[in-house]
């Protein structure tokens, strides 16, 4: 059984420049357009603080994720963000698998 996995990558938005994260991740999603196995992203901004914000990935299973993480593009195509990038928060990101949906995913 193959489960999703959600990726939570943590970015911050620097004093002086407050279109960068917005920029940097239309410019990676536009990169990443088409990717095996990428069901898709979102960016969100928190409620609390505006100037944080997670990029949620959803990827078909953790050996699609680590198969696109493994190439040579991966660092290349996320490099925009990466000045953005929280390591306040340990590593910068977060991979979660899908333990559980409502209403249920059919290939889970």
């Amino acid at each position: 059984m193959s489960r999703r996995v959600r990726v939570l990558v943590y970015v911050r938005l620097p004093d002086g420049d407050p279109d960068g994260v917005t920029r940097a991740y239309h410019r990676v999603s536009r990169e990443l357009a088409g990717t095996a196995g990428l069901l898709g992203n979102e960016l969100l901004r928190s409620v609390h603080d505006p100037r944080e914000f997670a990029v949620l990935s959803e990827w078909e299973s953790m050996a699609a994720f680590r198969a696109w993480e493994r190439t040579a593009a991966h660092r290349r195509t996320t490099a925009p963000l990466r000045p953005y990038q929280d390591r306040t928060r340990g590593p910068g990101f977060a991979v979660y698998a899908v333990e559980a949906a409502y209403p249920k995913e059919t290939d889970q």
